[in-house]
């Protein structure tokens, strides 16, 4: 993985098609997940990333991406609409920023990817992960 994930040095990954790329960090202090998209920026709580290892680990097969904007409805059993989720450990949005809280399984799953712990595989027409 390049960079080691702090605000000096961040990880730089590509969204699961490899098409786009982005920056993305933890800020212990801040206690948040910082990306930035182009000259946008998003911001995730800290817990996201081994929430969602553990919630991909007990579903135990591949599950579909699904990734949405902020004000487009998900489909149902993706990752994007467990990120926003009433019964995930947060009990809601893992995205911070209001109106920039959607594409969670777009930015939070390559970091997973790139640590080794998911992979991802095309089906159809969408990105499926599941984890290894």
């Amino acid at each position: 993985m390049s960079g080691t994930g702090t605000p000096s040095d961040p990880w730089n990954l590509t969204t699961p098609p490899g098409k786009s790329g982005y920056q993305i960090w933890r800020d212990e202090d801040k206690g948040v997940i910082h990306c930035q998209v182009g000259k946008t920026w998003l911001h995730y709580k800290p817990s996201a990333i081994d929430d969602l290892h553990a919630m991909l680990v007990a579903h135990g097969d591949w599950m579909e991406l699904g990734n949405k904007d902020e004000k487009q409805d998900t489909k149902p059993n993706t990752v994007e609409a467990w990120g926003r989720s009433a019964d995930n450990p947060v009990g809601g949005w893992y995205g911070l920023r209001k109106g920039y809280r959607g594409r969670f399984a777009n930015y939070i799953t390559p970091i997973l990817k790139e640590q080794g712990r998911v992979e991802f595989e095309k089906q159809g027409r969408g990105w499926w992960v599941r984890a290894i």
